[in-house]
């Protein structure tokens, strides 16, 4: 902490040099900033500059930490936004700063990047480099989208870490957002980040977007006080020839109201990447009562349309001194008992209540998934003439309880894969049919120095395409899981296991043991009807 008080101090008198940067992320989605780098750099210290503390190396379970010219989040968190700084220590003694502010957005559905987070137009030749995807090594693009909507078509070719439009148009103009994974350590995330794109230097009108006020806000005043309104649009890129951004009191323009009270100022300003944004002042110099019962409007016109947002004022409340409400409490408190008494009840019976829910409730038909089996099972295969009691298991009590007693269609392999088929091939094209994975953790599978193919294709879905959803059946004490492969892991850390424990051996064909009940609420909703053919 005091070397950094040192180096601030410093920074006004002896040859220390400060810059700043701005780093926007997604809530959830890996960050990694990098800090400039000098061949005479001696050493890179981070710190957080809001509280002065080092930034350590990375240990185990850490989310934030540092090497060298790095800077890691995984994942961001909304508390993260502040400040960092890297200190670069030269080999004369000099030393550098760089100043970090990094600002954390939430997720919001629907939307597939904040307007905070554009990176500027790189080139108007058709090539778009996805930005910041060098700071994360071995990054795999999954997919492009343009204004939020997957890029297709026959135009667009794909690099590695960039996208090429043959012969760009007007048409092509707009937010291309480059999605990818990052893997560390076996832990996989997901970062995203958006250019805007214009394929000519130009005068280019965009939707006109109304930044503030929002439509129907409705905003507290005192009578006889002053009042401001600000209305502030995004009309386009570069100062357009066309953009209008006023003020109307009752669908009538300020300029033509005659009343000393209104009055209205205009400014435009460029934002990041040449965008244009105009801004309208309505200033009331008294509150009135008829201002009360009026609308004020504010309209921004460009080439391209026209859009409106509408106001009104209302009286602030008084403060007053109100007499508690005996019955209120009393009902609040009762109320908020019987929610937790609820909610206590239903995380112990949840897995009966889901169950229970779908036997009275069972649609009699759905909509056709394309899947042939309701899971694939993937087991540790035995390669001696020893019969064991996993392979009993898959074999004989789980077809008995899952087909037979619940309805469900499996796919084992050595049963349901044909003599002749191309292994490999049958394999993925039975997974690629299956709606769930069950794998099945023994000691064997801990013991096994190679993995089995389908093992390797199910936890590829898993974690990459994360399309399928995965069924842990821890058969024996595993303990820590420490030998387990990374993958394997992540997704017990992610999900748990469920157990098989020497008391279900006792009654292991009842669909109703806590094993099997586990077991059937993660396996998808069943046909009614299937259902009932199947258990008659």
């Amino acid at each position: 902490m005091m070397e950094y008080v040192h180096l601030i101090f410093l920074s006004t008198f002896l040859s220390v040099s400060v810059t700043s940067e701005t780093f926007d992320a997604m809530e959830g989605e890996a960050l990694v900033i990098k800090c400039a780098l000098w061949s005479s750099a001696v050493n890179v210290t981070w710190y957080h500059t809001d509280t002065n503390k080092i930034i350590p190396a990375e240990e185990e379970g850490s989310r934030i930490f540092s090497l060298k010219r790095f800077l890691w989040f995984l994942p961001t968190s909304r508390e993260d936004s502040g400040n960092y700084t890297c200190v670069i220590h030269f080999s004369d003694n000099r030393m550098k700063l760089f100043n970090m502010s990094v600002q954390v957005h939430p997720y919001k559905q629907g939307v597939c990047f904040p307007s905070q987070i554009r990176y500027p137009n790189d080139t108007g030749r058709g090539r778009i480099v996805c930005p910041t995807i060098d700071n994360y090594e071995n990054a795999t693009i999954i997919q492009w989208y343009k204004d939020c909507k997957p890029l297709q078509g026959e135009r667009y070719f794909k690099g590695e870490k960039y996208v090429f439009i043959n012969n760009p148009r007007k048409e092509d103009d707009g937010y291309y957002t480059c999605q990818f994974i990052y893997i560390h350590k076996g832990n996989v995330f997901n970062v995203s980040a958006t250019r805007i794109f214009i394929s000519k230097a130009k005068h280019s009108p965009l939707p006109p977007q109304i930044l503030f006020p929002k439509d129907r806000d409705v905003i507290e005043v005192e009578l006889g006080a002053a009042l401001s309104l600000k209305c502030q649009a995004r009309l386009g890129i570069k100062k357009q020839l066309m953009a209008v951004v006023t003020w109307d009191v009752d669908n009538i323009p300020v300029k033509y109201l005659d009343n000393s009270r209104f009055h209205e100022k205009t400014h435009f300003f460029e934002g990041r990447e040449q965008e244009y944004y105009k801004e309208a002042t309505l200033h009331i110099t008294e509150i009135k009562k008829e201002d009360l019962q009026a609308n004020f409007t504010c309209v921004v016109v460009n080439k391209m349309q026209n859009t409106k947002a509408t106001v009104t004022l209302q009286l602030k409340a008084q403060c007053e001194v109100a007499l508690p409400n005996v019955l209120l409490i009393v009902g609040s408190l009762v109320l908020l008992v019987a929610i937790a008494v609820s909610v206590t009840l239903y995380e112990s019976f949840r897995v009966d209540i889901v169950l229970l829910y779908r036997e009275i409730f069972q649609p009699y038909s759905v909509k056709d998934d394309g899947k042939i089996y309701d899971a694939y099972v993937i087991y540790p295969k035995n390669h001696t003439n020893e019969a064991n009691f996993v392979e009993y298991f898959v074999y004989q009590i789980m077809p008995d309880i899952l087909e037979n007693k619940c309805g469900y269609k499996l796919c084992i392999y050595g049963r349901d894969i044909y003599p002749g088929e191309d292994t490999a091939s049958a394999i993925e094209k039975r997974m690629q049919k299956s709606r769930r994975l069950i794998i099945l953790l023994t000691q064997q599978l801990i013991n096994c120095k190679e993995h089995a193919y389908d093992q390797h294709i199910a936890l590829y879905n898993a974690l990459i395409q994360n399309d399928t959803k995965v069924i842990l059946l821890e058969m024996e004490a595993i303990g820590t899981y420490e030998k387990l492969q990374e993958s394997l892991r992540f997704l017990i850390k992610q999900q748990g296991t469920i157990k098989w424990k020497e008391q279900h051996t006792v009654h292991p064909q009842s669909s109703n043991s806590r094993f099997w009940k586990q077991v059937r609420y993660h396996m998808p909703v069943m046909l009614k009807s299937s259902y009932s053919a199947n258990a008659g």
